[in-house]
C-alpha cells in the first residue's frame, strides 16, 4: 500500500527567503530533514514537547515560543494514585527561550516563571533536564540505529503552515525526583515521544493527536487540523520502521465525558482508545488562550502496514487529546 503524499528524502528549508512556505518542503519524511527557518514575528510558533510513560508515572515537558509569550510546563502523573504535580509558566515575549532550527540537532533552552528546561540533541539521542518546584527530571533518550520518525509539512497557505516531527517509542533512562522521592527510569519498561513543531499558524485551530507505544510497535494519529490540506500525520511504526498512512481519519469521542472510549477509524485504521486519566489544561491571556483535554490510556484495535497486512495494537499505552487554540 502507498500514500499519495510526497516523500522527501533530501534536506530542505521550510521557508523561502521571504519567509513564505517553500513549496518544495511540502511532504513527509522518515527522519528530520527540514530546517525551520521561520522569519517574521507575531504568528510564528516553535515548540518541543516530550511525553514519557513509565509503569508508575506519565511525564510531560513543554518548551515553547509563541512570539508574544513563552508557554512552558512540567507535568507528572502518578499512575497508581491519580495525583498530578505540575508547574506552568508564561513568560512575556518568550524571553530566555532559544530553539534550534532542526529536530535532532542543537540545543533548546527555556527558563522563567519557576520552570527551566534544557534539551541537548546529539547524534546518539537527546539529553533532557527539567527543574520546577518539587520536580526534577534528568534523562537520556537514545536514538536507536535505523529508527524512523514521521516529519510532515502541513500547508494551509503560503503564509500559514506547520512542520511537525512525531518521534515515537524512543527508549529512555535516568531519574525522576519528586521532592525527596527518587524514581529510576529504565529502557526496559519506559518510552518517550517527541512532538517538534515549527510553523506560522492561523489565529484559531483545533487538533486531535493520539500516540501509543509498546516494545517494537507504535501508532501516531492526527485529526482536524490537517483536514483539506492534502497532508496527514498518521503512521504505524513496526520495529522502528515507518508505514505512512495517507488518509483523513474519523475521530469519535464524547466531549461531555472524556473518559469514555474514543474511536479512530479509516481504511487502514481501526482503533479504540480507553482512557484512565484526563489531564485538563487551560491558558487564558485575554484574546489568546488554549484548552486541552489530554487523556492517558490504552489502545486496542489494528492498523494496516504498507504490505497490506493488519497489525494488532492491543496493549499500546499513550494518549489521545483534543486541543483548542486561540493564538
Amino acid at each position: 500500500m502507498s500514500t499519495h503524499e510526497r516523500e522527501i528524502t533530501a534536506r530542505t528549508d521550510l521557508c523561502l527567503p521571504n519567509g513564505r512556505l517553500n513549496p518544495d518542503a511540502v511532504g513527509w519524511t522518515r527522519r528530520p530533514l527540514h530546517r525551520g527557518n521561520l522569519r517574521g514575528w507575531g504568528r510564528a510558533k516553535r515548540w518541543e514537547y516530550w511525553g514519557i510513560v513509565t509503569p508508575s508515572h506519565v511525564i510531560g515537558l513543554v518548551a515553547s515560543s509563541l512570539d508574544y509569550a513563552g508557554v512552558h510546563g512540567v507535568y507528572v502523573l502518578d499512575r497508581a494514585t491519580g495525583v498530578e504535580i505540575s508547574k506552568d509558566a508564561v513568560v512575556p515575549l518568550a524571553r530566555g527561550a532559544s530553539f534550534p532550527d532542526r529536530s535532532g540537532e542543537g540545543t533548546a533552552h527555556v527558563s522563567g516563571g519557576g520552570v527551566t528546561i534544557d534539551l541537548a540533541q546529539h547524534a546518539g539521542g537527546t539529553s533532557l533536564r527539567a527543574v520546577a518546584t518539587g520536580i526534577e527530571l534528568d534523562v537520556e533518550v537514545p536514538l536507536p540505529e535505523g529508527h524512523e520518525s514521521l516529519g510532515v509539512v502541513v500547508p494551509w497557505g503560503p503564509s500559514r503552515f506547520q512542520y511537525t516531527v512525531k518521534d515515537l517509542g524512543r527508549p529512555v533512562r535516568g531519574v525522576l525526583r519528586l521532592g525527596s522521592a527518587e524514581h529510576r527510569l529504565s529502557e526496559a519498561d519506559a518510552f518517550a515521544v517527541l512532538d517538534h513543531g515549527r510553523g506560522k499558524w492561523p489565529y484559531s485551530m483545533t487538533w486531535n493527536w493520539a500516540a501509543g507505544c509498546a516494545p517494537g510497535l507504535a501508532i501516531q494519529l492526527g485529526g482536524k487540523w490537517t483536514d483539506g490540506t492534502g497532508m496527514t500525520e498518521n503512521a504505524l511504526f513496526v520495529d522502528g520502521r515507518l508505514h505512512k498512512i495517507g488518509e483523513e481519519l474519523t475521530w469519535t469521542y464524547d466531549r461531555g465525558d472524556w473518559l469514555r472510549p474514543w474511536k479512530i477509524t479509516g481504511e487502514r485504521v481501526e482503533v479504540e482508545f480507553t482512557p484512565f486519566h484526563d489531564k485538563i489544561s487551560r491558558t487564558e491571556l485575554g484574546v489568546v488562550g488554549s484548552r486541552t483535554h489530554q487523556c492517558f490510556g490504552h489502545f486496542t484495535g489494528r492498523a494496516r502496514a504498507d504490505d497490506g497486512t493488519w497489525v494488532e495494537l492491543d496493549g499500546l499505552t499513550g494518549w489521545a487529546e483534543e486541543a483548542r487554540q486561540r493564538w
